[in-house]
């Protein structure tokens, strides 16, 4: 079974590519990170876990939904990471998690994917035509991962270092706690009360009050909010103003079976 939580759709993307060649189930993990139902998932063939990568690792909230949640049935479970082009130490804690819950790790794939935090001051967007050579190239490379899936081979990505542990390990909760405000965000007039940034926030940080969304305290920096606003009408202080939304689903029409342009 694959398993996966996606915001502004990468990571949603690769797994249905992977399910459908796969011909397995695929679960999104939103509404039971959001409703903390940890019911068992079972699976006869290998769990195939899909994430995105924020600040280094797995979102927090996806690394504590893995710890509580059983995971039955077969043992072997093989991690899919999506990023802006790093995928720091998360195959590391993967593999810890996995260990932990008595699974087997069968190790990693890492894809390039567009990048989605357009709140960012060092991370500039990328170009429509560079969204679409990165989509591409990860396209291409599916095949190859889904083969070594179904010869129930491990996946192989670049070495971790120390280094990048010692660094990373207490640098990722400080930033998580003192860098990802949800206060800069805000509606602009252009609302239309549709309530989608509402059921897409994976921590249940907005609420609807007459009409409009507004956040509490609590945000991954996620970008789903912003990213699938259907009018553009989230705004992170100054910094999102005249910056073009990324979502996958502006660039491709389907995410299973072959890969078609918008």
């Amino acid at each position: 079974m694959v398993l996966y939580y996606s915001a502004t759709g990468n990571t949603e993307f690769i797994a249905k590519q992977i399910a459908d060649r796969l011909e397995d189930q695929c679960l999104n993990l939103l509404e039971r990170i959001r409703t903390e139902d940890v019911t068992p998932i079972r699976s006869r063939k290998p769990f195939v876990i899909c994430s995105p990568i924020y600040v280094c690792e797995m979102p927090q909230f996806l690394t504590d939904y893995l710890k509580k949640v059983k995971l039955s049935g077969n043992r072997k479970v093989y991690f899919i990471f999506t990023s802006g082009g790093y995928t720091g130490i998360a195959g590391p804690l993967a593999r810890q998690i996995m260990r932990h819950k008595n699974k087997v790790y069968m190790g990693r794939a890492e894809f390039k994917m567009p990048r989605n935090y357009l709140i960012s001051e060092h991370y500039p967007m990328l170009s429509p035509e560079e969204n679409k050579e990165r989509i591409r190239n990860s396209y291409a490379r599916i095949p190859e991962v889904v083969e070594r899936i179904l010869q129930r081979k491990k996946l192989r990505a670049r070495h971790v270092f120390l280094f990048e542990l010692l660094i990373t390990l207490p640098f990722h909760p400080l930033w998580t706690k003192y860098k990802q405000p949800a206060s800069p965000f805000r509606a602009t007039n252009k609302c239309i009360s549709c309530g989608k940034c509402e059921k897409v926030c994976p921590l249940n940080n907005i609420v609807m009050l007459y009409n409009k969304p507004a956040w509490k305290k609590s945000c991954a920096h996620c970008m789903a909010c912003i990213g699938n606003c259907p009018v553009d009408a989230i705004e992170y202080g100054e910094r999102t103003e005249g910056k073009e939304r990324y979502r996958i689903s502006k660039y491709v029409k389907r995410f299973t079976g072959e890969l078609e342009w918008k």
